[in-house]
């Protein structure tokens, strides 16, 4: 009978150990000595995770402390500014996940999008359905930029086939900051260029996206910029030669970079 009784104790402490380590696997309480880098070693999550999850604003922790291990969130809201890489590293998500997750055949994303960092079919809706907002910056994993003047700096009026008129006179209409700027052009090809604009844009995988280089200082990167001539396009690259009110837009090819030459043109940043 002590034999039973003492096999049944085993067997209970052996399941109260394994649900202990069950419930405490999304959470760690805090011993004397602990630091949040050692902590951040051993559940394999970084400090800066650490502090995000725990609402922390320094690295004073206290013996007994309870401190979340795991991000909770299923999604991920998109804001001005990120990238797929971005919120990879910030969620631990692959960015092939992401893209998987969300039915993603690129790199854009939007603004307001809502991302789902796990195969929930009505996340991936609402992110599909997002192809409509303002695009945000892309995959960042490559911060050299694209953006090398053009060579040939001959003036012209000619008009190209990549302007879009319905959509100058729509943005025309709406509110936004309004300028006058030197405006220059360049292709995904150009002499020196990586084909990956400074926000992480790749050019060469999407040589007909509206993409400008512009000086961060004069217009923010990831805005929404109309252009007079060439249409509405994304602040996504910068350039050594481009400072102040000037700005280089992404052309197709040589041709029509070459027909767009030197311009003075009104831009109005739209966002």
């Amino acid at each position: 009978m002590k034999k039973y009784l003492i096999a049944l104790a085993g067997v209970f402490a052996i399941g109260t150990a394994a649900l202990t380590s069950q419930a405490s696997a999304a959470s760690y309480k805090v011993e004397k000595g602990d630091t949040l880098w050692n902590i951040s070693q051993d559940q394999d999550v970084s400090v800066q995770d650490l502090k995000k999850w725990n609402e922390l604003k320094s690295d004073v922790i206290v013996p007994s402390q309870q401190l979340e291990v795991s991000s909770k969130a299923k999604t991920y809201t998109i804001k001005k500014g990120d990238t797929l890489f971005k919120i990879s590293k910030e969620t631990g998500v692959s960015i092939k996940d992401l893209k998987a997750n969300n039915n993603l055949n690129s790199d854009l994303i939007y603004v307001g999008q809502t991302l789902a960092l796990s195969g929930d079919s009505h996340n991936v809706k609402v992110a599909s359905d997002s192809n409509n907002q303002t695009p945000a910056n892309t995959q960042a994993t490559n911060t050299q930029t694209t953006n090398t003047q053009t060579s040939n700096k001959q003036t012209t009026n000619k008009q190209t086939t990549n302007t879009q008129p319905s959509t100058s006179q729509s943005a025309q209409q709406s509110s936004g900051k309004t300028m006058t700027v030197t405006a220059t052009a360049y292709t995904p090809n150009c002499a020196g260029c990586s084909g990956v604009t400074a926000t992480g844009i790749n050019v060469k995988a999407n040589p007909n996206m509206k993409v400008i280089a512009v000086d961060p200082r004069v217009i923010p990167l990831g805005s929404k910029v109309w252009v007079e001539g060439y249409g509405t396009a994304i602040a996504g690259d910068t350039g050594g030669a481009i400072k102040g009110n000037r700005i280089d837009l992404l052309m197709p090819n040589n041709s029509q970079a070459n027909s767009w030459g030197v311009r003075t043109v009104t831009i109005k940043v739209l966002d």
